[in-house]
């Protein structure tokens, strides 16, 4: 089988790829170089002080080729081109930045900084969140708002996006169905501006028409189908309840200014306006958990009413405009009628925390056989030794003498939620001799999987991974788990080295790797991505050898439900040679918009 005939063929892990992270964190990373081998497998050598942190895995098969995704075009509006906004007002349609994704170079770039943005503003806030947790006194103070923080931050170095120019229609970079944890995000990425208020709005040919709204839950919106928003007018103190404390306002009729007149200019200008729906996880949960970017809508009708506290509001009918990506929330909706009907089988037996099921609406190939272990698999030859513990009776902190966050730098790795704060070369966990409980911060990865994964076959490259939950960057995902091999074995196997993984040598006398063929867990099925969602983290716990660390994947970036979950190989260009020392080519099939067209 010729390498066009495949998909991704081998896999590598790596911690970072490329510019993903912020400064701070490429720090800590150093830099690496790849030798030319005769042989198959990768050997990285760590030409910095700093501990290795970068792992990878040997060539894996793959059959198919990866089609870039589908293209959104929305022709009736065009690019435009962008324009300061140095009066408050535009004076020609076309000059807004009415922006679609298209693959275009300019696009590419945009979403790239978008990722980026979200990224450091991410870290931005688990570090606000770790010293919040640290200092706990200020647990108490119902004002400290750590997204307001971490935007005051971005701000202050001048990172946020789209902060002069108003953007009507797509904002670059951003695509339907990109979630956000805090609504801070929309607006340090020009999504939608205001911090509280629910209409967005610019000045266009001297009259006000809006550019984005949210529908947060505040008001009594009504998502009437899939296609249709009834949105309720801003102002008259018509909000549902009011927050604790507040005095008590009297309500009054709703007025056709400001957003409410911008929504209503928009229906007769018929320029698109930004959906942002917030969503909840329970239908009493009050305010939206997170918010999802549903696409552009156009104002259809408005009228005015009289609301069940007596006063006139204003009820504004947004429709979808045809041609864009199916809303996520239908698309979940779909997956789980066809999940009710298709599942049957745990392949992890009961070992997770979660049932692992397969789902094939290609073909109908089954998952590939093999036995499902959810914990690493050592060799006779190797019994490793629990690390001396911690006294710890409660939950490890930053504010007790604690061994274990010592070996950290004095600093707990997690936020207390179990989102890792910042990738490092090495993380310790408390182990099995320490005296803190199971929920302790510094068990993390020793907890499982908290999401619910499935496998799932692609169109074109064999089996991915995906989540029917919603993931916030930093979160746990999983572990690489196999059997532990010396070099020596792992040699002997190179003609079945689909799945083996190499761990970094800490010094030129040891070598070791992890063999997940014949035994192993979900992370055996997680795919390459020039564009990765995922990276990988070296944990320590069960002890305290750093040449056979485990392999754990952490979320890179808030990844919406059912999006493929992927890391890069972090294989070099002309640096993988076969066993005569000839350079070994493979394309690459990802369909990232950041595709090199080459795994080696």
């Amino acid at each position: 089988m010729d390498n066009m005939e495949r998909g991704e063929s081998s896999k590598q892990g790596s911690l970072r790829n490329g510019n993903a992270f912020s400064e701070e964190e490429q720090a800590t990373n150093g830099s690496y170089t790849i030798a030319p081998r005769k042989s198959k497998r990768l050997k990285v050598a760590a030409v910095s002080e700093s501990p290795p942190v970068s792992t990878r895995l040997r060539p894996r098969t793959r059959k198919g080729l990866a089609m870039p995704p589908s293209t959104l075009k929305l022709s009736k509006y065009g690019e435009g081109s962008m324009r300061k906004n140095n009066g408050k007002d535009i004076q020609d349609k076309e000059s807004l930045a009415i922006l679609c994704p298209g693959g275009s170079n300019t696009w590419d770039r945009a979403r790239h900084k978008v990722k980026e943005t979200q990224r450091i503003f991410h870290v931005a806030c688990r570090k606000v969140l770790r010293e919040k947790e640290a200092r706990l006194t200020i647990k108490k103070d119902s004002k400290f708002r750590v997204d307001y923080k971490a935007s005051k931050i971005l701000k202050s170095k001048g990172q946020c996006l789209n902060t002069s120019d108003p953007v009507v229609g797509h904002v670059p970079g951003v695509q339907v169905g990109d979630e956000f944890i805090y609504r801070t995000e929309l607006n340090i990425l020009g999504i939608h501006r205001p911090s509280q208020g629910g209409i967005d709005s610019v000045k266009m040919n001297g009259k006000l028409v809006a550019t984005s709204v949210v529908s947060s839950g505040s008001y009594d919106d009504k998502h009437d189908n899939s296609d249709v928003l009834t949105y309720t007018g801003q102002g008259g103190n018509v909000l549902k309840g009011t927050k604790k404390g507040q005095r008590d306002l009297e309500p009054k009729d709703q007025q056709l200014v400001r957003g409410n007149l911008a929504l209503a200019n928009s229906k007769v200008n018929k320029n698109p306006v930004r959906v942002i729906r917030g969503r909840k996880k329970t239908a009493s949960s009050g305010d939206a958990n997170n918010y999802v970017y549903d696409g552009l809508y156009l104002v259809e009708e408005f009228w005015s009413e009289t609301g069940p506290h007596g006063k006139l509001v204003y009820q504004f009918r947004l429709r979808r405009i045809p041609g864009q990506p199916e809303l996520s929330w239908k698309v979940v909706l779909k997956q789980s009628k066809l999940r009710d009907a298709s599942y049957n089988v745990d392949l992890a037996e009961g070992e997770e925390n979660f049932p692992i099921y397969a789902v094939n609406e290609i073909d109908d190939e089954k998952p590939p056989s093999f036995i499902y272990t959810a914990k690493m698999i050592y060799p006779d030859w190797c019994k490793p030794i629990p690390p001396k513990g911690c006294s710890c009776t409660k939950r490890c902190s930053e504010s007790r003498n604690c061994s274990c966050v010592a070996k950290n730098g004095g600093e707990l790795p997690y936020n207390h939620d179990g989102a890792i704060v910042i990738p490092k070369p090495m993380v310790y966990e408390c182990g099995p001799l320490c005296k803190c409980p199971s929920s302790c911060y510094l068990r993390v990865t020793q907890r499982g999987i908290k999401f619910q994964l499935e496998i799932f076959k692609t169109e074109s490259r064999g089996w991915g991974v995906r989540s029917i939950n919603f993931i916030s960057s930093g979160s746990f995902i999983c572990e690489y788990v196999g059997e532990l091999l010396e070099d020596k074995e792992a040699e002997r196997r190179t003609g079945e080295d689909e799945y083996l993984f190499d761990i970094d040598k800490v010094d030129e006398t040891s070598g070791f790797a992890i063999d997940a063929a014949r035994k192993g867990n979900i992370g055996r099925f997680l795919n390459h991505s020039c564009s990765p969602n995922l990276y990988a983290q070296e944990v320590l716990y069960d002890h305290e050898d750093k040449r056979i660390p485990h392999i754990m994947f952490f979320a890179a970036d808030n990844i919406p439900p059912l999006e493929e979950l992927t890391y890069h190989y972090n294989y070099k260009i002309d640096q993988v040679c076969d066993s005569n020392g000839n350079i070994k080519m493979k394309n690459c099939y990802c369909g990232s918009s950041e595709c090199t067209g080459r795994l080696y």
